[in-house]
């Protein structure tokens, strides 16, 4: 078996073993910050970075259902002037908890992207959400590491292979975001209906 086949064999296997009851718990969560309109943060570090700003990408526009309410995600990763401020001046574990704190409220939802689980950026920022009763939501690798024990929810990725766990990381982003949108969807079908039925001859 060559390089390139072993690798997407070994990515199918970890897609296939995704925890689904997890994914959904993670969407349940995601689709009640909908309904109460909470404000929605994403973060993580290196490659989980960028898959938190597209996560908060894909739940601003991916989720859009013309005449619902709109999802509102701010990816705390991409103000790098405050956050490179808050490293250079105090300490890089703060790099994500200071600004945080003064944006996160009462149900909120904050999730967090680690692979290891480990990082302490990610896991004093989740202690900051904890205090001010936001719910957290972790994104993790198999293990977990400390991440699964201070958040509310946790998706572990059944890999303890970092680039695969970020390639199932994305993916899970997607599942969510067009499950979501689905979601929306039928919910806005249903008021459609519901609307019509009363004035049907």
């Amino acid at each position: 078996m060559d390089r390139v086949e072993s690798y997407l064999n070994q990515l199918s296997h970890v897609v296939r073993d995704m925890p689904q009851a997890d994914i959904w718990s993670a969407i349940n969560i995601l689709m009640s910050a909908w309904e109460r309109q909470s404000m929605i943060y994403t973060m993580g570090n290196g490659g989980s970075a960028s898959t938190a700003s597209h996560m908060a990408n894909d739940l601003n526009k991916l989720t859009i259902v013309e005449g619902q309410p709109r999802f509102r995600a701010i990816c705390i990763t991409d103000n790098v002037p405050l956050v490179t401020a808050w490293a250079n001046d105090s300490a890089y574990q703060h790099a994500f908890a200071e600004p945080l704190r003064n944006l996160i409220r009462q149900d909120d939802v904050l999730i967090v992207i680690s692979g290891s689980g480990n990082s302490p950026s990610v896991i004093e920022a989740v202690e900051v959400a904890n205090k001010a009763s936001a719910v957290t939501l972790g994104y993790t690798g198999l293990d977990g590491g400390r991440l699964k024990l201070v958040v509310d929810h946790c998706v572990r990725v059944p890999t303890n292979w970092i680039v695969q766990q970020e390639d199932a990381h994305l993916i899970l982003n997607h599942c969510i975001a067009t499950t979501l949108r689905g979601l929306i969807e039928e919910r806005d079908a249903a008021a459609h209906d519901a609307t019509g039925s009363g004035t049907a001859e």
